[in-house]
């Protein structure tokens, strides 16, 4: 049997806006969810979707998973957190982090550079005018002067960060409230969390108690070889990113990531598919009958894991709302 699956959460959106809303309203009144988190790519815009869910429901809380701080100055940041704050007080949770070549550099056209130093800047000056402060804020990579927010949020607004390998973890446990993870191993967990955990023990912060979010590709199914072919070639392209590239091989899939750059530099898909092999598939990515996928996620909860972020493999919406309902947190037992 299989043990705790911590809080479970599941993320948005799925499909276009409106029905996201909807999909938000059945899981809080319906399946008993506590959380959402928003992805961001190409889709909603995740602070707008926000404060629509979040008006259209009255308990769960509703988290960034995550918006870049590229895309954004740190002052806009500030000012969509603070109107998300004083919409819902309490309910909102604003996840950064760097995201990637792909989606900064090529599509936004903004230099992916120094992001370390960049995130770090970030949270700085959005945490000063979240207070209600007047920035004062000179960074390496960002700076603010006199910025007064005229909506402070009644409750603070926690600010937590994505993180992959060790420098932008030990910031994040520096600097962050939270943890938000992607596509690890449960055999990495105690690596990143030793790292997180350093980076706020040298702040002088205590992370024991802190929640880890990790988003999990999931996919209710009898044909799992199936469901691999759907890994991938849906994401082939996501780990030939920098980011996940370096991350995969710090996770101990050093052959397995040289072969997917490899590949894709060379648009070769048959030589990315064979490298994201049945194993690494099934390592990464929550795949099975509805039994084995919660034996997978209490695996994680075990290793760390506080709130594990049901992404359903789904082309359609009801596909989707099957997975969804399987997981309903007053079903989980």
């Amino acid at each position: 049997m299989a043990g705790s699956l911590g809080k479970l959460a599941f993320t948005l959106p799925f499909g276009d806006a409106r029905t996201s809303v909807e999909l938000a309203q059945r899981a809080e009144q319906d399946w008993g969810y506590e959380a959402i988190w928003m992805a961001e790519t190409a889709g909603p815009d995740s602070f707008t979707l926000a404060g629509a869910i979040l008006q259209a429901t009255s308990t769960l809380t509703l988290g960034t998973a995550i918006v870049p701080v590229y895309n954004r100055t740190p002052a806009v940041l500030a000012m969509s957190a603070g109107t998300l704050g004083q919409l819902a007080p309490g309910r909102f949770r604003l996840g950064l982090g760097s995201s990637s070549h792909a989606i900064i550099g090529d599509w936004n056209g903004v230099p992916f550079e120094a992001p370390v130093s960049t995130v770090r800047d970030s949270v700085a000056i959005i945490r000063q005018a979240l207070a209600g402060e007047k920035t004062s804020y000179d960074g390496k990579r960002l700076r603010s002067k006199g910025l007064r927010l005229g909506c402070v949020p009644p409750e603070p607004v926690p600010i937590y960060l994505a993180g992959l390998r060790e420098k932008m973890l030990n910031l994040a446990g520096e600097v962050s409230e939270g943890l938000i993870i992607n596509f690890q191993p449960v055999e990495a967990m105690e690596q990143i969390l030793s790292a997180y955990r350093a980076g706020a023990t040298a702040a002088g912060r205590d992370a024991t108690g802190d929640e880890i979010v990790s988003r999990f590709q999931l996919a209710i199914t009898d044909d799992v070889p199936a469901a691999r072919n759907i890994v991938r070639a849906g994401f082939g392209g996501y780990l030939a990113q920098p980011v996940y590239n370096k991350f995969i091989a710090w996770c101990g899939f050093e052959d397995e990531a040289r072969a997917i750059r490899d590949g894709f530099a060379k648009r070769d898909r048959e030589a990315v598919g064979k490298a994201i092999h049945d194993e690494l598939i099934d390592r990464i990515v929550i795949l099975g009958s509805v039994d084995e996928c919660r034996e997978k996620l209490a695996g994680f909860v075990a290793a760390g894991v506080t709130t594990p972020v049901l992404a359903p493999l789904a082309a359609r919406k009801e596909d989707a709302l099957r997975m969804l309902e399987a997981f309903a947190p007053g079903r989980s037992g």
